[in-house]
């Protein structure tokens, strides 16, 4: 009864953690039997037991529930067929099937070890009983089975040994040492004998391949899990490596921030200050404008490019895309630059005569845009050229910024590939700090989208990315 309740209350819990199972009323016989077998199987689980725990008590249920039925239907089946040996015989030949009922109980209760101590000592010394009783009913390889079992269930090495030697001598003595005995079922009934022997062959190997099995699934789940926290393993180290890069570049922003902010402040506050101090005159303060309108530029696209950066640590998944014209955005950008341009005498001249779209978000690429085409008239020549323009493909659209410049040399090439914290001055020293190309890069990658770059020493460069089309 006790373990009828035990397998009712697993079920129950099995029921209210998994997906309800078919009315036994719908199964098939083999089902049915399937499904008492997995009752059976996990007598004694419990969220505490480890997987490996459960895989060998699993096997260990099984093996008693076989030897259980074997244990009384064997007996009873001769009983009926065989009338020369008396009742005692078949009582005596039954005993051992009582210790895998008490196993099956025990591990119901969960009293493991118990069960363990029970099966490894009890089952020999009953099966001693029957020999010794002068009853050979052809079980000595029972022997046998405890033994080689006994290594794979019992941990403590002290247990282990004497099951094994407990077991050996006991088979070296019953079917070796004696040979007199008054019951021997070989001679009385010939069948039941080698059905005996058989079954304890089959256990051997029954208990071999359970055994097997449950290893190699065992093996294969360590494996997964093995698999599993190496790709944590490698996710931890990639993440600690953008975490270090990330505190680099912001290590370096600030110092940047910290540095080249104080230029452009000190230079506008020292013309304000001059102008009342020194009360100069107006021609004098407009010989000062150029430098610091230089600087005031530099400092207001140093902000608007801390800004997006800024935003877009805070909101690194928040991509919104939609579809953009890019003749128009291109032009909206040109306008937006064209006092910069105007500065220094620059052409800008468009190649964007058809349509063309991409599907993108409009604030990332407007800055894109703008950082490409700044760098562009920051490193073109007084009275220089730019050519931007827009060609269209079957899936992406790319577009093009090319310069007139100094071009960029291998070394600096080499360090713009690697998304180094790089920059050099303009052609009229105007400033930089190398974020934009870094945002640049960034901003283009979460749009699908790739940035190339080709320059030569004295020929210019050409900036281009393209956009997927929508």
């Amino acid at each position: 009864m006790e373990l009828l309740q035990r397998l009712q209350q697993w079920q129950h819990r099995k029921e209210s953690k998994t997906t309800p199972t078919p009315a036994v009323h719908l199964l098939s016989p083999w089902q049915r039997f399937f499904l008492f077998l997995r009752h059976i199987k996990s007598t004694g689980f419990t969220d505490e037991l480890e997987a490996y725990e459960k895989r060998k008590l699993g096997i260990f249920n099984l093996l008693n529930f076989f030897q259980l039925i074997t244990g009384i239907l064997i007996p009873v089946i001769d009983f009926l067929t065989i009338s020369s040996l008396p009742v005692t015989v078949w009582a005596v030949a039954m005993l051992p099937s009582l210790v895998s009922l008490t196993a099956l109980i025990l591990n119901a209760k969960f009293q493991y070890k118990t069960a363990l101590l029970v099966y490894f000592i009890l089952y020999p010394v009953f099966t001693c009983i029957i020999y010794i009783n002068g009853i050979n009913l052809g079980v000595e390889l029972s022997f046998v089975l405890y033994g080689l079992l006994s290594v794979f269930f019992l941990q403590e090495i002290g247990y282990m040994l004497f099951s094994v030697g407990l077991s050996m001598i006991s088979y070296f003595i019953l079917s070796v040492v004696l040979k007199d005995y008054r019951y021997q079922l070989k001679s009385i009934h010939l069948v039941a004998y080698l059905v005996n022997q058989l079954l304890a062959i089959g256990y051997i190997f029954y208990g071999f391949y359970l055994i097997k099995r449950e290893n190699a699934g065992y093996q294969s789940s360590i494996m997964q899990q093995k698999e599993a926290m190496e790709r944590q393993t490698g996710q931890l180290k990639k993440q600690a490596a953008e975490l270090e890069e990330l505190n680099a570049l912001k290590s370096k922003l600030f110092s940047v921030i910290s540095h080249d902010l104080k230029t452009p402040m000190y230079a506008l506050r020292n013309l304000f200050h001059n102008a009342q101090e020194l009360k100069m005159s107006a021609s004098e303060i407009k010989a000062m404008l150029p430098d610091v309108i230089n600087d005031l530029n530099y400092t207001t696209g140093l902000m608007e490019n801390l800004l997006h950066w800024a935003k877009c640590q805070m909101q690194s998944n928040e991509v919104r895309k939609q579809e953009l014209d890019m003749n128009s955005m291109v032009e909206d950008v040109i306008q937006l630059l064209r006092v910069q341009a105007d500065a220094k005498q620059i052409t800008i001249e468009r190649k964007m005569a058809l349509p063309a779209y991409a599907l993108a978000d409009r604030d990332m690429i407007n800055l894109v845009l703008r950082n490409l085409l700044s760098n562009a008239i920051k490193f073109s020549p007084r009275e220089g050229r730019i050519v931007i323009g827009i060609q269209a493909y079957d899936s992406f659209t790319e577009v093009f910024i090319r310069d007139s410049g100094s071009g960029i040399t291998k070394e600096v090439m080499q360090k713009i590939n690697e998304n180094n914290f790089y920059s050099t001055p303009g052609t009229a020293s105007e400033a930089g700090t190398g974020l934009g190309l870094m945002l640049c890069r960034e901003f283009l990658q979460r749009n699908h989208g790739n940035m190339m770059i080709e320059s030569e020493p004295g020929r210019g460069s050409t900036f281009s990315f393209t956009l997927p089309q929508p």
